[in-house]
């Protein structure tokens, strides 16, 4: 493998940079700052069914073999699907009506990672910058369908699912490769795996990366239900001993990555560096749905081998975790044998974020991207939710992992922190990277505008918005965060307007 070397840093041609994140995850978590302080705090966000989503007396019997019947209730929802400003994208009301909330959604967690790296939007568009998302289906499709006064004028666009990334796109004027991927709960893995390879490939000079999942009928919790997959408990149990099914989220995740050597060269802030993504397939199985260890073992290999990274050193592995009685033992099989029992050193800590938002499906793999990068950029592993006995079907200590029951110090190797994540999607196609955190931690940065460092010059908060509703909410979350529990609160007045005066 060609290497080269960027401030000491030594890594392949091909790693990329994580410059931005944004999300939408279950228990309130709209940022993923949020979402960190959540997890080390052992958060749930599941709960039941809410009313406005359907009536669970109808749909719900604990009984299995109930007919038209699901053993699941519960599910990680966010909250305010139904509210969306078309007019910040430039979309008519009648338009949006007919949008399914996952390209809404998409469509701000896409400007809010924008954001979140700093990097104008107009300059986005002056690049060729691709558009990967995953998505595996659209429940809002089928409430249309079933309302027989339902105009058809925006249906095809509205609801298909090339659309969600195609939709990014158009309305924010990015020329680069534009795909939707369905590959069921690897979906948004693999689409990180398709960026990266057409970034390599010189197809695109950044590369938007998103999962999103949405929970509107309850359809497929009867199919779940029905094959047996869903917990009746409402937990979801990864490694435990109690693991008995998976809980549904929905949600979305967005991350911006670009070349790593151009990001340092930019001066871009760094959340993560992608070393290296893998994917493959399980082939025949004794049925379609179930995973494959060998399958999984081979990619594992293939990642690391890619990445040029030593086994002994990955620290972490945010795993796909399920909860369920077969998937489990399998996933810890392939990750102990390939990673954890080449580390003489000490175990390898292993996890699921899944435990606190339920299974977002298709958006789970950059959920676990997303948690993955801010343990190394934090240097913590955080605890795993619902675990208390391990599952007997595991030998964690022949394997040399273990699940963290608290917030732990994150392994590091000659002084870099790195983490594997690892998906699979019920028809087979698994999905995997390996990252580690950058040279110089993503920091606060403030721009040096030509304002004083005293306390006693006028100083001027700009603010931007689309609209003039837009503006006083910007007013009132910086507000919000300058008082005294805020995140900015410890931060001096000057360096905040110096901040504001290039980015929101």
């Amino acid at each position: 493998m060609i290497r080269q070397t960027v401030t000491g840093f030594e890594l392949g041609d091909d790693a990329v940079a994580i410059i931005g994140m944004a999300c939408r995850l279950p228990g309130g978590n709209d940022t993923p700052d949020k979402f960190w302080s959540f997890l080390k705090r052992k958060g749930n966000g599941i709960s039941t069914i809410p009313e406005a989503r359907w009536n669970t007396e109808i749909f719900y019997h604990e009984n299995p073999d109930s007919i038209s019947k699901s053993v699941s209730k519960w599910a990680g929802f966010i909250d305010h699907v139904d509210c969306f400003d078309p007019q910040f994208f430039g979309i008519s009301p009648r338009e949006a009506d007919a949008m399914d909330p996952q390209q809404r959604l998409l469509l701000q967690t896409t400007f809010e990672a924008m954001e979140d790296s700093r990097i104008p939007a107009s300059v986005y568009s002056s690049v060729r910058t691709g558009v990967f998302v995953g998505i595996s289906q659209s429940d809002y499709r089928s409430l249309q369908e079933m309302r027989l006064t339902s105009e058809e004028n925006f249906a095809g666009t509205g609801y298909a699912l090339c659309i969600a990334a195609n939709r990014i796109s158009h309305r924010l004027n990015l020329s680069g490769p534009s795909l939707a991927i369905d590959t069921a709960c690897s979906s948004s893995m693999v689409a990180l795996d398709q960026a990266v390879q057409n970034l390599a490939a010189g197809s695109c000079d950044m590369a938007v990366v998103a999962g999103v999942n949405m929970l509107l009928h309850p359809s497929s919790f009867l199919a779940f239900s029905n094959a047996g997959m869903l917990s009746p408990t409402g937990r979801i149990s990864t490694f435990d001993q109690a693991a008995n099914g998976f809980v549904r989220g929905e949600g979305v995740g967005v991350v911006i990555v670009k070349p790593y050597a151009r990001a340092l060269a930019d001066g871009d802030p760094i959340h993560a560096v992608v070393h290296a993504t893998a994917s493959n397939q399980d082939g025949r199985t004794s049925t379609m749905t179930a995973p494959n260890q060998d399958a999984q073992k081979a990619m594992l290999e293939t990642l690391i081998a890619k990445a040029g990274v030593g086994r002994d050193q990955i620290g972490f592995v945010e795993a796909h975790g399920t909860g369920t009685p077969i998937g489990d033992p399998i996933e810890a099989g392939a990750i102990g044998r390939v990673i954890g029992q080449h580390n003489p050193r000490r175990p390898v800590f292993v996890g699921s974020g899944k435990a606190n938002i339920g299974h977002g499906e298709s958006l789970a793999g950059v959920t676990g991207l997303i948690k993955a990068a801010l343990a190394v950029r934090e240097g913590e592993v955080p605890p795993n939710a619902n675990f208390k006995t391990p599952n007997p079907n595991i030998p964690l200590d022949a394997l040399n992992l273990q699940v963290p029951e608290q917030v732990e110090t994150f392994p590091e190797s000659e002084g870099r922190r790195y983490a594997a994540i690892n998906s699979f999607g019920f028809g087979g196609t698994n999905a995997s990277a390996l990252i580690s955190g950058a040279d110089a931690p993503r920091r606060l940065q403030y721009a040096s505008a030509a304002l004083p460092e005293t306390d006693d010059f006028p100083l001027f908060f700009p603010l931007s918005a689309a609209s003039a509703e837009g503006l006083a909410q910007a007013a009132a979350r910086l507000a919000g965060a300058l008082g005294s529990k805020g995140r900015l609160a410890d931060t001096p007045l000057p360096a905040i307007s110096r901040g504001l005066a290039t980015g929101r």
